[in-house]
């Protein structure tokens, strides 16, 4: 099964209730005025200024939340270090595996048959162990255990847009893992559409013109940012 990311629910205006936050700062209307009469360019020009100003609490006022399938937990083990995003995962205490599990491959692997056939194998060895046990009355909280980093999950996410930044710099970038990059990507792709202002310089470090990382200057994708 391949990666699937849905938006599931967000902000009815993320980008107003941005600029509706900002402006609280910025403006001397009070409380009870503070979100009207905005034009779409006013909103836009807000939300640019707060943005490349690096102020990017007012970012925090919006909520987005995706379903995301298809991914092993070895991805949901680095995701929940983004520890201001939330999460639900499907649980194998109280969801049975039947059958052979769905698990994720590596592509290297791929480019490896031979290595492939054995993971492919050993996958359906830990099944049958696990069918076995609880079918010995082993309860499938303990049977888990023997379940892979492989097997496949899926997972609900809600973070606030500042908290998605942080999560697109860091895991957009080719250094990071590349199942968590196929999803930062994905993730990303619907943000823009969602909200393009907001995340319109979203992305690694080299999109903005720069690498925190030691072999940046070798990287193929940041000499061909710089190179624009």
């Amino acid at each position: 099964m391949a990666l699937k990311v849905i938006l599931l629910a967000q902000s009815p205006d993320p980008e107003a209730a941005v600029a509706t936050a900002a402006r609280n700062c910025y403006s001397p209307r009070n409380i009870e005025t503070i979100a009207e009469g905005w034009t779409p360019e006013e909103v836009r020009k807000m939300v640019s200024r707060v943005r490349d100003a690096g102020h990017l609490s007012t970012f925090e006022h919006t909520m987005f939340s995706f379903g995301v399938s298809g991914v092993s937990r070895v991805l949901t083990h680095q995701l929940v270090r983004h520890r201001h995003m939330s999460y639900e995962q499907k649980s194998q205490r109280y969801i049975q595996v039947k059958g052979v599990f769905d698990f994720v491959t590596p592509p290297s692997l791929f480019a490896r048959p031979e290595i492939k056939a054995k993971y492919d194998a050993l996958m359906e060895q830990i099944a049958g162990f696990y069918a076995e046990a609880v079918a010995a009355g082993v309860p499938a909280e303990d049977a888990r255990f023997a379940l892979p980093n492989a097997a496949e999950t899926q997972i609900v996410i809600t973070a606030n847009a500042r908290a998605l930044l942080d999560f697109f710099t860091l895991r957009s970038c080719n250094n990071a893992q590349w199942e968590i990059r196929e999803l930062a990507f994905a993730m990303l792709r619907l943000c823009k559409r969602a909200a393009p202002e907001l995340f319109r310089k979203a992305g690694a470090t080299c999109v903005r013109g720069y690498c925190n990382e030691t072999n940046g200057p070798q990287c193929p994708r940041y000499v061909a940012v710089r190179g624009k």
